[in-house]
């Protein structure tokens, strides 16, 4: 007997095509809706009319198409969000990182884009109640940035148990592109199996930058992050989680005034982001956040500390 929502009930697909698109982490009517024609191409060995049937037919079934605001605006109200550690920071964002979204933050070194990491891969532990979402981390490490002592320090700061905080976080270090977009594609089975609902890059263009140099390859390389880039917000909306992304940044010698740095990424990053924040380095703790681009939110800044304990609100001077 098959469950309701079986995809052995889908036009298509028989035992096999089934057995292939489960082991590809096809298992429910989201994921077919979500994916496109080329991607059960590729995982099935299909005809693009068998896959395109497929996906239309798990479409069907979820009633994808037009829809009211007031539908969307409810639908909205499953959306989560995770505490900085900083309540000034919470505040720039809407009341903390969201999940259905992407969180791109760039920055200099030192700006407290991998802290921040730290931090929320500890937050997303705590309960709701306390700013969390009692879930899991998923973090894919491209500049050896995790630091498991940090987590630790971090984990006490905030009442949990440090060891049980470090099982809550699954760790993998992508060593180029083509290992980071393949660790990205086995997220969709981990995350069914372990409650993640916090998915770290840090950081997203490192690799990128490294495997595509000269001009020659940057139409390649868009094209590459940008699927990427769709697969990362198709993961967020299928399992209602947060992304949190980190970027380098790069100087703009043609800047005369104001600040020469600017994001790696282009218009691809730029546009695929859904919340994107621009962070810089004060004197000690301090660190500044600038919201620069938002569906709903304006632009602003704020001042929040990174500290021993983790990230936290912080005086300023007056």
């Amino acid at each position: 007997m098959t469950e309701p929502d079986s995809i052995e009930d889908l036009p298509g697909v028989g035992d096999k095509i089934a057995e292939k698109l489960k082991a590809a982490g096809y298992t429910d009517y989201m994921g077919l809706a979500a994916a496109s024609a080329a991607d059960l191409v590729q995982a099935c060995a299909v005809g693009e009319d068998t896959a395109n049937k497929i996906i239309n037919a798990a479409r069907g079934k979820l009633k994808m198409g037009f829809e009211t605001a007031t539908k969307i605006r409810e639908r909205r109200k499953s959306v989560g969000k995770i505490t900085t550690g900083s309540k000034t920071l919470d505040a720039l964002l809407g009341g903390g990182v969201e999940t259905q979204a992407i969180l791109e933050a760039h920055g200099a070194f030192g700006s407290g884009k991998s802290q921040l990491a730290h931090q929320l891969a500890v937050t997303v532990q705590l309960p709701k109640d306390k700013g969390g979402l009692e879930g899991k981390a998923a973090w894919i490490d491209t500049e050896q940035t995790f630091r498991p002592e940090r987590i630790e320090q971090m984990a006490k700061a905030m009442g949990l148990d440090p060891d049980q905080a470090l099982e809550n976080i699954l760790e993998a270090r992508a060593y180029n592109s083509d290992h980071q977009i393949l660790l990205a594609q086995k997220l969709d089975d981990l995350i069914k199996k372990n409650n993640v609902k916090l998915v770290i890059i840090d950081s997203l263009t490192s690799t990128f930058r490294s495997d595509y140099t000269g001009r020659g390859t940057l139409a390649d390389r868009q094209q590459k992050l940008n699927k990427h880039l769709h697969y990362l917000q198709k993961l967020a909306d299928v399992h209602n989680l947060a992304i949190y992304i980190t970027n380098q940044v790069m100087a703009r010698p043609d800047i005369l005034f104001g600040d020469p740095t600017a994001p790696i990424g282009g218009h691809v990053l730029g546009h695929q982001a859904t919340y994107r924040m621009y962070l810089r380095k004060g004197k000690g703790e301090k660190r500044i956040a600038k919201l620069i681009d938002s569906p709903h939110l304006p632009e602003g800044e704020t001042v929040f500390g990174v500290t021993a304990d983790g990230v936290r609100d912080i005086e300023v001077d007056e």
